[in-house]
C-alpha cells in the first residue's frame, strides 16, 4: 500500500533570529508533534523564509495551500485568518512580513498569473511588533502565541481532515 500524497502544503514563513518574525515557526514546531499521524502524512510542510510566487506556483492542483505567517497593519500578538484569495485582493490593510520583497497582492498575484488560478487554501497570521535582529519575541506576540497556534493547527486538520474524508487525490476544498 503506498502512502497517501500530501493534500496540504504548509509554507511556514519568517526568520527565528528576527524576533516577532520567527513567531510561524514557533507556533508549527509546537503543534507538529501533536497531529495524528493520518494527518501529519497529508500534509507537506516547507520553509520559507520570504514567501515568493514560486512557493505557490508549484502547489500542485489537487492540493491547497496553508501560508502561516506574522504581520503587519493590525494589533500586534492578534490573529487573523483569511482564505488565499481575500488576502490577495489586497483590501485588509495587513501586509505578511515575509512578502518584503513584493507586495503580498503581486505575490500572489503572479502565483496566479502563472497557474491560471491561485491555489486554494488559507493566510494565517499574527500581528507582530518587533523584527529587529534577536530571538526575543514583543509580549504582545508571546501573549498571543496560543491562539496562533490554535488556529494554525485547526486550519491544518480541517483541510487534511477533508482531504482524508475526499480519498486518495481528493481535494480538500476550502
Amino acid at each position: 500500500m503506498n502512502a497517501p500524497l500530501p493534500a496540504v502544503r504548509l509554507l511556514v514563513c519568517g526568520n527565528a533570529d528576527r524576533g516577532d518574525d520567527g513567531a510561524a515557526l514557533s507556533a508549527v514546531a509546537h503543534f507538529l508533534p501533536r497531529l495524528e499521524d493520518a494527518i501529519r502524512h497529508r500534509i507537506e510542510v516547507r520553509r520559507c523564509a520570504q514567501l515568493d510566487p514560486t512557493d505557490l506556483i508549484d502547489v500542485p492542483h489537487d492540493q491547497v495551500c496553508i501560508v502561516v505567517d506574522t504581520v503587519v497593519g493590525i494589533e500586534a500578538g492578534t490573529v487573523v485568518m483569511m482564505p488565499l484569495a481575500e488576502l490577495a485582493a489586497g483590501e485588509h490593510g495587513i501586509s505578511p512580513r515575509s512578502s518584503h520583497a513584493l507586495p503580498i497582492s503581486q505575490v500572489l498575484g503572479i502565483a496566479a498569473a502563472i497557474r491560471g488560478e491561485l491555489p486554494g487554501g488559507t493566510f494565517v497570521g499574527i500581528g507582530g511588533r518587533r523584527f529587529g535582529f534577536g530571538g526575543r519575541r514583543s509580549r504582545a506576540v508571546t501573549s498571543g502565541m496560543r491562539d496562533f497556534e490554535r488556529a494554525t493547527e485547526g486550519e491544518v486538520r480541517r483541510l487534511a481532515s477533508a482531504a482524508l474524508v475526499a480519498g486518495p487525490g481528493g481535494h480538500p476544498g476550502v
